[in-house]
């Protein structure tokens, strides 16, 4: 069959700009999706790249089309930089922020399902709908906007009195009434009636940019999620969805301690071969309908080569792994290929092309995952770099004496990495190993893991494993054409032991 490159789009690797392109008609419908979508998840945590924002964006519109209101809280709306400038620090006097932002976040989207029922109503008010127009109007006017004031303003109220120079008395029973919303006691019915009415959905999506590991950044994301529980059993006509960074919520202490609180409402996105198989399926059928009867395997095949000339591995087997298992990855290294072919239209495309785009491609994704790591390990790109032209298969022992190099800094660094410094070895080996640098040979139950042509896996294949039991270690494929790695001697005795 004969096929024409530029019919192909595998879509926008970012969902606000794919959504317009076909990511409703060719969006993977998972389990995850499913169970959120019917409300039995409202907190979805995943690294980057996994398709957090495409979810948000299929549930938003999925809701409009029933009739839903939809409020999408873009993180464009807030910055952690202005919050550190107008809140004092918790040092300079007694008040836990965690319980403040929890109360700000109620009472911002509390007044912003407000201002959008008010939006959305009849122009003439009456009954609740004017209550709650008079409201907004007495309190909130020129503000609709402007959400980020709304939250600071009410932080900063609760700010006086936990550190002004209040009597005791007057500070607890202004406090009490702050963090109680009581202002808002007789808006709650209100609210309530018209949501009856007007089911609305509240998305707040990618709170990790502009993220700055501050005090008031981890007390803003952890008031949200507390807020966010709070008010989905305000009432089940407002669902109030939440999405962050997985590393971002485990370098959060109030929510890393709490996980028990929230795990049955935590949707954490996770993707296999198959289901990456089928979501790159559904784009190229998308760009040619004539091959809706085919299966996942059969599409994929017709644009790419089945099996390359390297090592005769499966195409797509090549290309998973050389990503962490995230769509977007995926997505970005198919358009790569086939905006390399495109010229030529050389159909299917063999590894001749693929290996054109491979060192571009894993030199932005080296960069992409230093810079999504960079709060908890700055300078990371420099510890990366570190195996520069090596060999890129590792046994422990000399693995353990790379890490000790860089520990010791005998082995340099950027100055910004001088959290390495003075380091357990096993320590570098872990944090190497989660950010997905490292990939470790399956042994005993993690046999099950393997599948033909890779011996070795990664934190996406399996979130647990005993790494001290590790004898040997390979740099993930996904980063060394960027690092010019070599490949070990063959030893066909051992040949399971140097595969991709």
């Amino acid at each position: 069959m004969t096929i024409d490159l530029n019919a192909l789009n595998f879509g926008a690797p970012a969902a606000e700009r794919d959504i317009n392109v076909g990511l409703i008609e060719y969006f993977v419908e998972s389990e995850a999706f499913k169970r959120l979508f019917s409300r039995a998840r409202t907190i979805v945590l995943g690294n980057r790249g996994t398709g957090k924002s495409a979810i948000f964006k299929v549930i938003a519109e999925r809701s409009r089309r029933a009739g839903k209101l939809v409020l999408e809280l873009n993180p464009e709306n807030y910055s952690y930089e202005m919050l550190s400038s107008v809140l004092r620090a918790e040092k300079e006097g007694s008040w836990a922020k965690h319980g403040a932002f929890t109360s700000s976040w109620k009472y911002l989207i509390l007044v912003r399902i407000m201002q959008e029922l008010t939006t959305a109503g009849p122009k003439i008010k009456t009954g609740c709908a004017n209550k709650i127009y008079a409201f907004l109007r007495d309190n909130f006017k020129g503000e609709q906007g402007s959400p980020i004031s709304v939250l600071v303003s009410y932080l900063k109220r609760i700010e006086g009195f936990k550190i002004g120079a209040y009597e005791a008395s007057v500070k607890t029973k202004e406090l009490e009434r702050l963090y109680k919303l009581q202002e808002l006691d007789s808006m709650l019915p209100c609210i309530i009636e018209l949501l009856d009415k007007q089911p609305l959905v509240v998305l707040i999506d990618e709170l990790d940019k502009g993220w700055d590991s501050s005090e008031d950044a981890k007390a803003f994301v952890s008031g949200l999620f507390q807020a966010s529980v709070s008010l989905n059993e305000f009432t089940d006509k407002l669902s109030v969805y939440i999405s962050l960074r997985q590393e971002l919520y485990d370098s959060i202490p109030a929510l890393y301690d709490d996980a028990q609180k929230y795990r049955d409402l935590i949707e954490t996105i996770r993707w296999d071969e198959t289901t990456l198989l089928a979501m790159a399926a559904k784009r190229i059928r998308h760009s040619y309908p004539m091959l809706s009867s085919m299966s996942d395997a059969e599409c994929w095949n017709v644009v790419f080569a089945e099996t390359l000339k390297y090592r005769n591995t499966k195409s797509f087997n090549y290309l998973v792994d050389r990503t962490l298992y995230r769509p977007r990855e995926l997505i970005q290294f198919c358009t790569d290929a086939v905006q390399e072919a495109k010229p030529s239209n050389s159909v299917p495309i063999d590894y001749a092309v693929v290996s054109r785009v491979e060192l571009d491609y894993s030199a932005a994704r080296e960069k992409d995952i230093s810079s999504e790591y960079r709060f908890q390990y700055p300078g990371l790109e420099s510890v990366f770099e570190v195996f520069r032209g090596r060999v890129y298969l590792i046994d422990r022992p000399q693995l353990e004496l790379i890490c000790l190099q860089i520990c010791t800094g005998e082995v340099r660094t950027d100055t910004a990495a001088k959290w390495i410094l003075d380091q357990d070895p096993d320590l570098v080996i872990d944090i190497l190993w989660r950010v997905g640098f490292l990939r470790a040979y399956a042994v005993g139950g993690l046999k099950a893991l393997r599948r033909s042509g890779s011996s070795y896996v990664g934190p996406h294949q399996v979130s647990n494993i005993n790494l001290r039991a590790v004898s040997r270690f390979q740099v993930h494929p996904m980063f060394r054409s960027a690092l010019g790695m070599k490949e070990p001697k063959r030893d066909t005795s051992v040949a399971d032991e140097t595969d991709d």
